[in-house]
């Protein structure tokens, strides 16, 4: 059955198998294309795999996949780790086995041929040695190189050409070359008597061990993907019945219960009913502290249970959990691909045809005016530029970065949902900040206690939390639960009554109580004065300050804020150390906006700004010719998320169906954003140097090949060399694109 990704049950992920070089790409790309029900299809030649977004039948696109001379499965699914890696690791011991074929017989021709051990083609008695060398010849690039020849018949058959193209004719016209000179060796010109059937297998030598090497570094790009697929368990410890028993994971329903102790991983997402526990949530967003849960609390799957055990309700499972979400949008930012990738594609898909067209050229030119033997040095030249050409690195510079780079964000906490995203955070001039929670934890709490003399604080918060039991607004709630983390017993209350803008009255232990502002305790000819300092730098501050009187007589000040987050002033002095301008927009009060601002270190604030007009306000910015990132929690700031040229949500942990969002901050840690901004210019830094280096390569290697040197200083490339080439270009980018997994 096809796998969709969580995010759009559309989406299905297949495995390509036959992709040789980047001009495959848009040969199978546009077989996706042409199936009824295709809305988009994205080939991504790093990891062979192609995302299609639409309602086509998966028989329907395997069909045309094959069609066009390749081959289509479906990619496991997070229920099935290793899977994809089991067939990667037979693979890469398959082209290792082929090169280790290739190179037995290569290197003995090769070394025969330097040393003199072999006769002539002509000589007297040596087609008894040379058409055994010619049948074995022919027998390894069977097992060798079959791959490569059949993948060039099927392209010859849809009117393409690719990298097996290439490897065809080059060694395929060796071994043709050689053969017909040892048949009609005595009417060949004396210099032209050589045969090339080393030069054959030892190309395929270094092309097969090239592939099993890049096979093997591309998959450490994929690292983190594996990693968070590693953290779902393959068992679950469900009470059913009364009876504890392990069950694989896929049997685990909604409403379940189950149980994890120490050491565990948690299977699928939950609500604590029992227990308290410490868990390692590093994984999921990037946080390497401990973070402690208790009854009541969500638990996602994936995170380990460090101390305590616990039983919790399965809340969401498989392909819903947040877990299989964050792979899911890890895999889909993985195969997007920027405009630039799509520009490399179309180059790939012309390139080969041009290549044998510059190979044919090549030969023409030296067997009219190259020196004796003209033909000997017309073949060699021709048969070195294709197989010196092939466009892999060039097809591999942008979607290994990209993959790299995906991971290793998701490995830090921050979910890259859209590949344009990380590309187009490294251009940013200007950061818009929502601030409650974004700049702020989000969660009013209770920042001071100021008992007169004879109270103590906990006196105080007690009496206060005690009075605000019966009332439900966010206040009474920030001081409810202070008095939980204080583990403070509440006292009865009676007569309890809500004085709409003022505050709340009752009676506990027969004392009348009062709650509230100035204005209340004023209204009550209660003296208030030694506070009204107080009362009136909290204030300014932007936080919300209360007095509690008992018997008319005031015991004590409460202040309540929204606080900010401990990183938030840090994360702005990196941006703006950085040259970037840092905007608040808020709908909050402008107190208490510039409050919080200041101590943040913001200096550019707006205030009052109702939701719908954010949008607006980010895209005034932009008409200013700013390149603006939005950071908000992806609930009112959806429309200004959306209207950014970059997008950061900030996830809660377990929420991350944030769709407004290019990218979810998933710790809600501001300094991720410099973070993001930092791996996104190394990223587009990696992706130059891997054009550079492969576009460079090409176009030196392509003359050289074609033997412009030899005028000047009588030197040819061999094409053994051009093969050794060929495979350590490719390499040498997957190796640079990885250096990224060190940032």
């Amino acid at each position: 059955m096809p796998t969709p990704s969580d995010s759009n049950p559309n989406t299905l992920r297949l495995s390509i198998a036959g992709m040789r070089c980047a001009g495959c790409v848009q040969a199978v790309e546009e077989a996706l294309r042409s199936v009824p029900g295709v809305e988009t299809a994205s080939v991504l030649f790093a990891d062979h795999s192609a995302l299609i977004e639409g309602s086509a039948p998966l028989e329907q696109l395997r069909q045309a996949v094959r069609d066009a001379g390749y081959e289509a499965a479906v990619m496991e699914d997070i229920a099935a780790p290793g899977a994809d890696d089991a067939r990667e690791q037979a693979h890469h011991e398959d082209l290792l086995k082929r090169a280790a074929c290739a190179a037995a017989l290569g290197i003995p021709l090769m070394l025969g041929e330097h040393l003199g051990w072999f006769p002539g083609l002509a000589a007297v008695g040596a087609a008894w040695l040379w058409w055994p060398i010619s049948l074995a010849t022919l027998a390894v690039m069977y097992y060798s190189g079959g791959h490569f020849y059949r993948g060039a018949w099927n392209s010859l058959q849809h009117r393409q050409a690719n990298m097996d193209t290439l490897i065809a004719l080059g060694t395929g016209a060796a071994w043709f070359y050689s053969t017909i000179a040892l048949l009609f060796a005595g009417k060949f010109p004396l210099l032209a008597q050589h045969a090339y059937f080393e030069a054959a297998v030892i190309i395929l030598a270094f092309i097969n061990l090239g592939s099993a090497l890049e096979i093997k570094a591309r998959g450490q790009t994929s690292l983190a993907i594996r990693q968070l697929i590693g953290l779902q368990p393959r068992t679950a410890r469900v009470i059913r019945e009364g009876v504890e028993q392990a069950i694989p994971i896929a049997q685990v329903g909604l409403d379940d219960i189950l149980r994890v102790r120490p050491g565990d991983k948690i299977p699928v997402d939950g609500q604590i009913i029992e227990g308290q526990v410490t868990l390692d949530e590093s994984m999921l967003t990037g946080e390497p502290l401990p973070v402690e849960k208790t009854v009541g609390q969500e638990i996602v799957a994936g995170t380990v249970v460090q101390q305590g055990s616990l039983l919790f309700r399965a809340t969401r499972i498989g392909r819903d959990t947040v877990l299989a979400h964050i792979i899911a949008s890890v895999r889909q930012a993985q195969a997007t691909k920027p405009a630039i990738a799509r520009l490399v594609d179309r180059i790939a898909a012309v390139f080969v045809p041009v290549v044998v067209t510059i190979a044919l050229l090549t030969f023409w030119l030296w067997w009219i005016a190259g020196p004796q033997p003209s033909l000997g040095y017309a073949f060699v030249t021709a048969m070195t530029v294709l197989v010196i050409a092939c466009p892999c690195a060039l097809g591999l510079a942008t979607p290994i970065s990209i993959m790299v780079a995906v991971g290793k964000a998701a490995s830090k906490g921050i979910l890259i949902r859209q590949g344009h995203a990380l590309q187009g955070a490294a251009n940013l001039t200007c950061i818009v900040l929502d601030k409650t929670g974004t700049l702020t934890q989000g969660k009013p709490a209770v920042t001071e206690l100021e008992p007169v003399a004879g109270w103590t604080q906990d006196q105080l918060l007690q009496w206060a939390a005690s009075l605000e039991l019966g009332s439900g607004h966010p206040l009474a709630l920030a001081i409810l639960q202070a008095a939980r983390e204080r583990q403070l017993p509440l006292l009865p209350c009676e007569g309890f009554a809500a004085l709409s803008g003022l505050g709340i009255s009752g009676l506990i232990d027969s004392r009348a109580v009062l709650l509230g502002n100035q204005t209340l305790l004023a209204g009550q000819a209660i003296d208030c004065s030694g506070f009204a300092d107080r009362l009136a730098h909290l204030s300014g501050q932007g936080q919300t300050a209360v007095l509690l009187a008992v018997d008319r007589q005031v015991v004590g000040l409460l202040s309540v804020a929204d606080p900010v987050k401990p990183d938030s002033a840090e994360a702005v002095r990196q941006l703006r150390q950085a040259g970037i301008r840092v905007v608040m927009l808020t709908g909050d009060n402008t107190l208490t906006a510039r409050a919080v601002a200041r101590q943040v270190g913001i200096t550019e604030v707006r205030a009052e700004v109702l939701p719908r007009e954010k949008a607006a306000v980010v895209r005034l910015l932009q008409e200013r010719g700013e390149r603006v990132g939005m950071v908000g929690d992806g609930i009112n700031d959806a429309p200004a998320l959306a209207q950014s040229n970059v997008g950061f949500a900030i996830g809660a942990g377990t929420d991350i169906a944030i769709e407004s969002g290019d990218l979810v901050i998933m710790s809600g840690s501001l300094l991720k954003v410099p973070e993001t901004m930092a791996l996104s210019r190394a990223t587009l830094n990696n992706i130059r140097q891997n054009l550079l280096g492969a576009f460079i390569y090409n176009v030196l290697a392509i003359p050289v090949a074609a033997g412009v040197l030899y005028p000047l200083f009588g030197l040819l490339l061999n094409p053994m060399i051009a093969g050794a080439a060929m495979a350590l270009s490719s390499l040498t980018v997957v190796t640079n694109a990885n250096r990224l997994r060190l940032h």
